[in-house]
């Protein structure tokens, strides 16, 4: 596939779901009709792998590494892809970012270990330093720090000390609760090298876009890439009635993927795209479970409010009509 030298994290950007057969291996075929569907959605700016919502916490490295060469050969050309870094430990985080420069990808999301939970990140922002950039002397790609919204949040002058030492850092992935992402968007957006902020904040979407982020990166792409797309592009050009509209269609599938329990949110998008046509299965991997059939059901009426078409088959993505 082709390397997008010049990427630089920002505007929408899909993160992939990662199909399973019944036996919770990997199934290529489905993951190849996810990927050429959300890579052919008109707008987005590249389409994340190996991410929460490819559960990434329950793949092997030899089968990340897979997912990254089936979307290279499938959607790698069009698109930039942007691969996942999970790991607990530097070093492992080290050696997936090299596997992943190697296989292709155009810039790299960087997940906090959760050790550093337990280290407690906000006293020892050291921590951090270290992680980042054992990665960066790793490769020269593009690194998005992902902000977490919980004690393993970076506070605001790490992050700007992490933009400061390692200059390959482009983007944060912000997750932070309403008035702490405002408060990045404006310090971390004016830097002297300016970073781009990209909303994760995928439940309250618009107010976080009005904010001024200038992008998103969400599992939710996998599903309404299309309505992430237009809304994004009326806020940036003040169209308050279109994004409210959009919003509204939004609205409806947030509340379904996002209720609790929390950890089910790409569960529930697996079986919203079975419900769509777009997938066959909606196999996850262990400890996830399959949903009940009275939430699947709140799915598929959620999926009509927002006004998501059903297709038969594998189709081009249209673009999102208000």
């Amino acid at each position: 596939m082709a390397r997008h030298t010049e990427y630089v994290p920002h505007g929408v950007i899909p993160a992939a779901l990662l199909a399973f057969n019944h036996d919770f291996s990997i199934d290529e075929a489905e993951t190849r009709r996810h990927l050429a569907y959300v890579g052919a959605v008109a707008g987005i700016t590249a389409v994340t792998v190996n991410g929460h919502s490819s559960e990434v916490h329950a793949c092997t490295f030899d089968e990340q590494a897979r997912v990254l060469d089936i979307a290279g050969d499938e959607i790698g050309n069009e698109v930039p892809l942007i691969n996942g870094v999970y790991a607990d430990g530097s070093i492992e985080a080290a050696r997936i970012a090299r596997m992943a420069d190697v296989g292709g990808a155009s810039a790299l999301l960087c997940f906090p270990p959760h050790s550093m939970r337990m280290g407690g990140i906000r006293h020892r922002p050291e921590m951090a330093l270290t992680h980042f950039k054992m990665i960066a002397n790793a490769t020269d790609l593009p690194l998005i720090v992902f902000q977490y919204g919980d004690e393993l949040a970076y506070s605001l002058d790490t992050l700007v000390k992490l933009v400061e030492e390692i200059p390959t850092i482009q983007a944060v992935k912000d997750w932070s609760p309403a008035q702490d992402h405002e408060r990045h968007i404006r310090v971390l957006q004016t830097l002297p090298r300016p970073v781009n902020v990209l909303s994760t904040n995928s439940a309250w979407l618009m107010s976080s876009l009005v904010m001024g982020a200038n992008g998103l990166l969400s599992g939710a792409g996998s599903v309404i890439a299309d309505l992430q797309v237009a809304l994004f592009n009326a806020v940036k050009s003040d169209d308050l009635k279109n994004a409210k509209a959009l919003a509204d269609r939004i609205w409806h599938t947030s509340q379904v993927f996002y209720c609790d329990p929390f950890g089910d949110m790409h569960n529930r998008m697996k079986e919203a795209l079975v419900l769509l046509g777009r997938q066959e299965r909606a196999v996850v991997r262990p400890p996830l479970v399959k949903l009940s059939a009275a939430e699947i059901g709140r799915i598929s009426a959620a999926l009509d409010a927002a006004g998501l078409e059903r297709t038969v088959g594998l189709q081009r993505p249209r673009a999102a009509a208000v």
